[in-house]
């Protein structure tokens, strides 16, 4: 078996993928690991990545280097997203993690959403064929910066990424603990015109299946099980309406700082912004059912990190 790895760096959380490839080009995984490290804290308002941030996220870099020179790994990929896309000093950032990961002569790919989208569907949708999951699938990736839809069958046919997230709709929008109705409102409305525009390229009617993946929407999927702590393993491919995603979002939406933080399954990194990440994906639960009623949902706790991973194979 070949042994990759694949590193997804996004605007809240930077994550690594060591996994062989069998034999019929599927993944067994060797080792999961993930950071909350805000690579794009501020780049919104700004258009730089911070030294901070900066910092925070190339120690990582160190770290998940060194584990994949100790798993042996053969191939590695580094894929960097929205914050990268956004910052005026993305340079920096490119080079300190080519220092990092030398010895594999890496250089991370800021790919454009359009690659980002074809990435995740492929991530995201292998297990769902497999358990025969109707289709055709919405896949949503909601990240700190962006937002993906990509639909498909067995491959994307189109996708679209959004310039809403968890972080970024934050940073513009939710000042107050709780947010107030004022400002889910002008959240909601900037979500909104994402969507129009996102549906002169994806066809949101016909869904069989919406398919929710990353941290905002497994924390939903987690409040809906009621889970004790975190497990992926009940997350992965849950199956819920969205009515009961969108009662599951409003309630984390509603609640205090301090009120998420308590819940066991509440990773400490997303307490202050998973409130606008909950939003988001509320916003295109509703707009999606009015185009596709009667549309499963299904979490995915597979994603882009495991469509990079897939993409050394070919």
């Amino acid at each position: 078996m070949t042994r990759v790895a694949a590193v997804d760096c996004g605007t809240n959380s930077i994550r690594l993928l060591v996994a062989d490839i069998d034999s019929r080009g599927r993944l067994v995984d060797v080792c999961r690991e993930g950071e909350v490290v805000r690579l794009g804290h501020g780049v919104d308002a700004t258009g730089l990545i911070g030294a901070a941030p900066m910092e925070r996220t190339l120690a990582a870099c160190g770290r998940y280097a060194q584990l994949c020179r100790e798993a042996g790994a053969e191939a590695v990929r580094f894929v960097a997203t929205s914050a990268s896309r956004d910052a005026r000093n993305a340079a920096d950032f490119v080079a300190g993690v080519e220092r990092a990961f030398a010895d594999f002569g890496v250089t991370p790919e800021v790919v454009s959403g359009d690659v980002e989208a074809q990435l995740s569907f492929s991530g995201a949708t292998g297990d769902l064929i497999a358990a025969e999951i109707p289709a055709p699938y919405l896949v949503v990736d909601l990240g700190g910066g962006s937002t993906e839809l990509v639909r498909g069958i067995r491959s994307a046919e189109a996708g679209f990424s959004m310039d809403v997230g968890s972080v970024r709709m934050s940073e513009r929008h939710l000042h107050s603990d709780p947010p107030t109705d004022h400002e889910i409102a002008s959240a909601t409305a900037d979500v909104d015109a994402a969507i129009d525009k996102a549906k002169r390229v994806v066809d949101l009617t016909g869904i069989a299946t919406l398919v929710g993946l990353a941290g905002s929407i497994t924390t939903v999927t987690a409040h809906l099980l009621g889970l004790a702590a975190y497990d992926p393993k009940r997350i992965h491919l849950s199956r819920f309406t969205g009515a009961d995603h969108i009662a599951a979002a409003t309630d984390l939406l509603m609640m205090s700082r301090d009120q998420r933080a308590a819940l066991p399954y509440m990773h400490p990194g997303r307490v202050d912004v998973i409130g606008a990440g909950v939003l988001v994906w509320r916003r295109v639960l509703e707009r999606v059912g009015a185009d596709s009623p009667g549309a499963a949902v299904v979490t995915s706790e597979h994603d882009i990190l495991d469509g990079i991973a897939l993409s050394l194979a070919r």
